[in-house]
């Protein structure tokens, strides 16, 4: 099924009579006739009567109509944006994300837009991503970049690529030298983590829960900044994606098996958006081509 095959349809829908259809949309009667017959054929159901000069939607007709006006209304809406010059792109853009990502991906992804698209004012807010999610469904924010969350209801979910969780420690640390810990082997030991509210805290308890650890979490901050230099400074470990590694070569990184831990970070919108922005149309172009390789792939490709 193609595109005309949808316009030439809502076209014949809308003026039941082949040849007033085929004149809107710019092919002879015959051409016309023979798409339709594809298009019936492909669905395997008659969507016209042909009685004499007499044409009349059928009842299958009548329920593929309406999804095919919304789509060809969605592709006619992408294509509007998409030649709309670059200095017509102003107004606001609202962000939201995770600590862990404002440090790297989207502060990546801002220097880009806002070289692109100057114009534009754009806000971000860090938030948990229960906190971001409810500000995504009351309409504060336009798009959120974060990890995948637990319940989707009503929100459509574009993963961009996936890391792992790594158990980070200072070089004087007694596991520095280790190349792989079993998550077990975190029992009774000091950690730095993020606070229950946040998913990947969810996710790590769940992990220590079913491995049958119980460490010491000495010290809970939202701060990702903040668990790294405790790593740095204290006898402390944390646990954080690797993309927080960035810039802190004198970390260590350890992964994580038993079971192996990662996360999905993608971009966030309301499943029921039908109005998104070219703003939020770029936004979102330019993090897809910033994360076409994982930083796994990535790194291999050094």
């Amino acid at each position: 099924m193609e595109l005309r095959h949808l316009r030439y349809f809502v076209a014949l829908a809308e003026r039941l009579n082949f040849t007033q259809a085929a004149a809107q949309v710019h092919v002879t009667q015959s051409t016309l006739s023979h798409q339709i017959g594809q298009l019936e054929s492909e669905l395997g159901q008659r969507l016209f009567d042909r009685s004499g000069r007499r044409v009349t939607i059928t009842a299958s007709g009548e329920v593929f109509l309406s999804k095919a006006i919304k789509a060809l209304a969605e592709v006619d809406s992408g294509i509007a944006l998409m030649n709309l010059p670059k200095k017509a792109l102003m107004g606001q853009l609202s962000i939201g994300t995770t600590p862990t990502l404002n440090m790297g991906l989207v502060p990546r992804c801002l220097a880009q837009f806002s070289q692109e698209h100057p114009s534009v004012k754009v806000t971000v807010d860090e938030n948990t991503g229960d906190g971001l999610m409810a500000e995504l469904r009351t309409g504060r924010l336009d798009l959120v970049l974060a990890y995948r969350p637990f319940e989707l209801d009503g929100l459509l979910f574009e993963p961009l690529y996936t890391e792992e969780l790594v158990v980070v420690v200072g070089p004087a640390h007694p596991l520095a030298h280790r190349k792989r810990l079993r998550v077990v082997e975190l029992h009774r030991r000091e950690l730095v983590l993020s606070p229950r509210r946040y998913t990947t805290r969810v996710q790590l308890d769940e992990a220590f829960q079913a491995a049958g650890a119980e460490p010491v979490v000495s010290i809970e901050t939202t701060s990702i900044a903040g668990m790294l230099a405790l790593a740095q400074q204290a006898a402390f470990a944390t646990i954080v994606s690797r993309s927080a590694l960035h810039g802190h070569p004198e970390l260590r990184a350890i992964p994580l098996e038993g079971p192996t831990l990662v996360r999905t970070p993608g971009l966030i919108m309301l499943e029921a958006d039908h109005a998104r922005t070219k703003a939020v149309a770029s936004f979102a172009a330019i993090a897809r081509s910033l994360t076409k390789a994982s930083p796994r792939e990535k790194k291999r490709q050094r």
